[in-house]
C-alpha cells in the first residue's frame, strides 16, 4: 500500500472513530449509559455492530474515550483562552462547567468513573490519573502567563491554584449528583471562581 494511501486509510479511520465518539457521548449525555446499545450507536453512525466492535472491543472501552473526549472539549474551551486576559481565563473556565452543565448525563458517567479510577488495577486509573496532570500543568501555565502580563499576582503557586480549581469543580459535580441535580452547579461554580480572581489579582 502506498503512503498517501495509508494515510487516507487512517484519516477516514480516525473520522469515523470520532463520529463514533460522539454519537456515544450524546447518547449517553441524553438517554443514559445504560439505556444505550452498542447496536444503536453503529446505527446512527452509519457502520455495522462488528465496524463498531473494530474500534471499540466493548462498551467500557467507549465509555472511557467518552470520558476523554469531555477531557478534550474542556481542555480547547481553556485553550481558547491563552494569550488572553485574566477575565477571559476566568470565562473560560466558567464556559467549561457551562458545557458540562448542557450535557448532564455526562455529569452522571464522570463521577462514576472518577470513583472508579481511584482503583489502580481500573482501566479508567491511566486515563484518569495522566488526564489530570497534563490538565493541572496547561491550567496553571495559564494563570502564570496571566501573572506574568500583570492580571493576576505573581510568586503564587499556581499549579496549587490549578489543583483547587479542579477539586471543587470535580466535587461540586459529585454533589450535584448525589443532589439529584438540585444545585445551581453553575452558579456554585461562578462563585467560586469570582472569588478567586478577586484573591489573585494585584
Amino acid at each position: 500500500m502506498s503512503e498517501s494511501r495509508r494515510r487516507g486509510s487512517y484519516a477516514v479511520g480516525r473520522e469515523r472513530r470520532d463520529r463514533i465518539v460522539a454519537a456515544a457521548a450524546e447518547r449517553f449525555a441524553t438517554a443514559g449509559y445504560a439505556n444505550t446499545s452498542m447496536t444503536g450507536i453503529a446505527k446512527e453512525v452509519g457502520i455495522t455492530a462488528t465496524g463498531l466492535l473494530h474500534h471499540f472491543p466493548s462498551k467500557q472501552h467507549l465509555l472511557l474515550a467518552v470520558a476523554e473526549h469531555r477531557f478534550d472539549v474542556a481542555a480547547a474551551l481553556v485553550d481558547s483562552s491563552a494569550d488572553a486576559d485574566g477575565d477571559a481565563l476566568i470565562d473560560a473556565l466558567l464556559a467549561v462547567t457551562r458545557r458540562f452543565v448542557s450535557e448532564p448525563g455526562l455529569i452522571e458517567l464522570f463521577v462514576t468513573l472518577s470513583a472508579e479510577a481511584a482503583d489502580p488495577s481500573s482501566a479508567a486509573h491511566e486515563l484518569f490519573a495522566a488526564r489530570y496532570q497534563r490538565t493541572i500543568s496547561e491550567l496553571a501555565a495559564r494563570f502564570e502567563a496571566c501573572a506574568r502580563k500583570g492580571f493576576f499576582r505573581e510568586g503564587v503557586d499556581y499549579e496549587a491554584i490549578a489543583r483547587e480549581c479542579i477539586a471543587v469543580s470535580d466535587g461540586l459535580q459529585l454533589q450535584w449528583v448525589l443532589s439529584g441535580g438540585r444545585i445551581d452547579l453553575l452558579a456554585d461554580i461562578r462563585r467560586h471562581l469570582e472569588r478567586l480572581a478577586e484573591s489573585l489579582r494585584p
